[in-house]
């Protein structure tokens, strides 16, 4: 195998056949990491596209390869469900929000005391977390600051809280239909 030691340029000869070798390897990360089909081609592309600007410091470049494209699909799943919190999150306050606008008064009371009972069955930091967050409406780093988390990993914790206000709301009996209305 050529190394960017031996040489400091490599061919596209050389560069297609560590590709052409790696290829059987990707495909089982790829499968390992159940990145879907359309997306698969799209971290090959990223990881190839570092390599090439890697090259010259790069020892061994099949190693290298396999290795980015690993750390790619881990990225890949963190970014998914990073979206998927945070689409849970606005479809939930978008639902309370239209829940606001109840015709009558006693059916907003009645939601709010649901949403209370569901909030008051999550660990103690989920509901400190969530009263400030969505209840005072305070930003992130507000929260952050006020409960003496690290700004940078207020956001994960809230999601997991999310999750965990969604998984209450559907165990009583609040459907995906009755979010997605």
């Amino acid at each position: 195998m050529m190394s960017s030691t031996s040489s400091p340029m490599m061919s596209d000869q050389d560069f297609e056949g560590i590709l052409d070798r790696a290829k059987p390897k990707l495909k089982r990360i790829l499968a390992q990491h159940q990145i879907p089909a359309g997306d698969a081609e799209d971290v090959l592309q990223q990881a190839y596209l570092a390599l090439v600007y890697q090259i010259d410091t790069v020892r061994d470049a099949e190693a290298w390869l396999l290795g980015t494209v690993r750390n790619k699909c881990l990225v890949y799943w963190r970014d998914r469900r990073r979206k998927i919190y945070d689409s849970v999150d606005s479809t939930i306050l978008e639902w309370v929000a239209e829940k606001g606008t109840l015709s009558t008064d006693q059916e907003r009371v009645d939601l709010i005391n649901d949403l209370n009972h569901l909030v008051a069955r999550l660990p103690e930091r989920c509901r400190d977390i969530l009263v400030q967050r969505y209840r005072l409406g305070l930003e992130p780093q507000e929260v952050a600051e006020n409960l003496g988390y690290q700004p940078s990993s207020i956001s994960k914790v809230t999601n997991r809280c999310l999750v965990a206000l969604t998984r209450q709301m559907v165990l009583a009996g609040f459907c995906s239909a009755d979010l997605e209305s």
